[in-house]
């Protein structure tokens, strides 16, 4: 089972501990991609346009400095770094130490700035989000959907994908569509159906925890990861299509 993840907005920087080597990373395909868009954000960074080029307010001055040294800024693993409301949820420093190894094996975070890093991956602090039109590589959902797809097929292999991301970071990889469930959150209001983004993070991230803390067999279909959710939620599931991942719709109270 490979757990799709976004990165959350804001990150949680280190104080301490060794820089970032790219090697060291999972998916070493991506380093070239990655070295070019760290330099691309370094530029953009230091520009007198960079907060309008980066979509950020003035209050994240300190972030954007920060995208200036990320060669020489303490790194520490991907699961301290994110942070919000998903990542609260999630849980990490609360697991076992069997949980927390199959999460740094079973979740892969979906970046604007790394394509993709597992779990584990020790990474520092940045401001860029997958909407961004980045001088020198463009607009990075598209720049990085030539990136992603080979390996990031082979890192899930025949197993079940689930689905995390928003909108924004799914649209840097379509996953297979036979092997794969993009995870909804809706709430009942006036007796239909509403989207509720800030609930949506928050379930997703419950869902995560669910999936690498339960005790049973690890979901391998839609049907199962059904299963396994409605252990804790009212939920269904749309079938997938020839195009479309099956969409497991969880609908809180």
């Amino acid at each position: 089972m490979l757990i799709l993840l976004p990165p959350s907005e804001g990150k949680s920087a280190a104080r301490t501990g060794a820089p970032l080597h790219l090697d060291d990373l999972h998916f070493p395909e991506l380093n070239d991609a990655r070295r070019a868009v760290l330099g691309a954000l370094r530029a953009a960074s230091a520009a007198d346009d960079a907060h309008a080029v980066l979509g950020v307010g003035a209050s994240l001055a300190e972030d954007v400095a920060r995208n200036l040294v990320l060669d020489v800024a303490p790194a520490a693993p991907a699961h301290d770094i994110y942070s919000g409301v998903l990542y609260d949820a999630l849980g990490y420093a609360g697991m076992t130490a069997v949980q927390r190894r199959k999460a740094r094996e079973q979740c892969v975070v979906v970046s604007a700035l790394w394509g993709a890093v597992a779990f584990g991956d020790r990474i520092p602090a940045y401001r860029l989000s997958m909407a961004v039109d980045l001088p020198g590589t463009g607009r990075l959902a598209t720049y990085w959907r030539k990136h992603l797809a080979a390996p990031l097929a082979l890192h899930a292999g025949d197993g079940l994908i689930v689905d995390c991301r928003s909108s924004t970071y799914a649209a840097a990889w379509t996953s297979p569509p036979q092997q794969s469930a993009a995870v909804n959150v809706f709430q009942i209001r006036d007796g239909k159906r509403t989207v509720v983004s800030h609930f949506a993070k928050h379930t997703r991230g419950e869902l995560a925890r669910h999936l690498l803390t339960r005790r049973g067999a690890v979901p391998a279909t839609p049907a199962a990861l059904l299963g396994a959710a409605r252990e804790k939620w009212t939920a269904d599931l749309q079938p997938a299509t020839s195009r479309k991942p099956a969409q497991l719709d969880i609908v809180l109270d």
